[in-house]
């Protein structure tokens, strides 16, 4: 037993095990995004600052609190559907319903856990958008590029274009799930409030409007790929 729990265990204290990491771990998103929409994915190898730009993306795209503690033991990474592919509505009240579900020691300690996690993505906002920036500053010097290039081929012109597209989606989609966040977040911190007051929501709800001012303002603004952008405000 102990053989066959070490052979499908995470990592230590629920961090991604070894075996599942490697540089292009990411790539996947890119993929994703483009597939989701009837698009061919690039071939082309990431560049240093387009992997960085997956690596930043996956913990925002990812739903807070959604691994419960079994998948940090028996594997706790998997890819995500992009939004353009998710048929089911998106539920905003999940999040805020498992933190009030979930056993708690105190109710203080619901409130501070969403305090972290808003918290969390404040902290993660200004690293993926510089690096988005970066990305998208060289991709308008790689479009400028493709009519100055000697004898470009049909495959190489497709797959510049391709990357362009998944950088572009992959912006699109972390702010998207901003959105939804913070959709979550106020619902579950309307819900706290009625089952538990405590002085703690005046600084829930405070970080909980400075995230949404920086979506509401991102320092990038990705032009929609297939002609508008997809959102979920609330």
């Amino acid at each position: 037993m102990g053989v066959a729990l070490g052979g499908c265990s995470g990592g230590d204290f629920g961090r991604t095990r070894q075996d599942f990491r490697n540089d292009d771990m990411h790539r996947w998103i890119g993929a994703e995004a483009t597939s989701s929409i009837g698009l061919r994915p690039s071939q082309f190898q990431l560049t240093d600052n387009e992997r960085l730009l997956r690596d930043l993306a996956y913990p925002l795209i990812e739903p807070p609190r959604s691994r419960p503690a079994w998948k940090s033991v028996f594997g706790d990474y998997q890819p995500l559907p992009s939004p353009w592919r998710q048929a089911p509505v998106f539920d905003r009240t999940a999040y805020g319903r498992q933190l009030i579900d979930e056993p708690h020691r105190s109710h203080s300690s619901r409130y501070a856990q969403l305090i972290e996690d808003v918290r969390d993505d404040i902290t993660r906002f200004e690293p993926f958008f510089a690096a988005a920036g970066r990305v998208l500053d060289l991709d308008k010097q790689r479009n400028a590029s493709l009519a100055l290039v000697s004898e470009l081929s049909p495959r190489e012109r497709a797959d510049a274009i391709a990357r362009m597209q998944e950088n572009t989606l992959i912006v699109q989609w972390v702010q998207q799930c901003l959105e939804r966040r913070i959709s979550s977040y106020r619902w579950a911190l309307e819900r706290l409030v009625i089952h538990a007051p405590n002085n703690m929501a005046a600084d829930a709800d405070r970080l909980i409007g400075e995230l949404a001012a920086q979506t509401a303002n991102p320092p990038v603004a990705a032009q929609p790929v297939i002609g508008r952008a997809l959102s979920v405000r609330g």
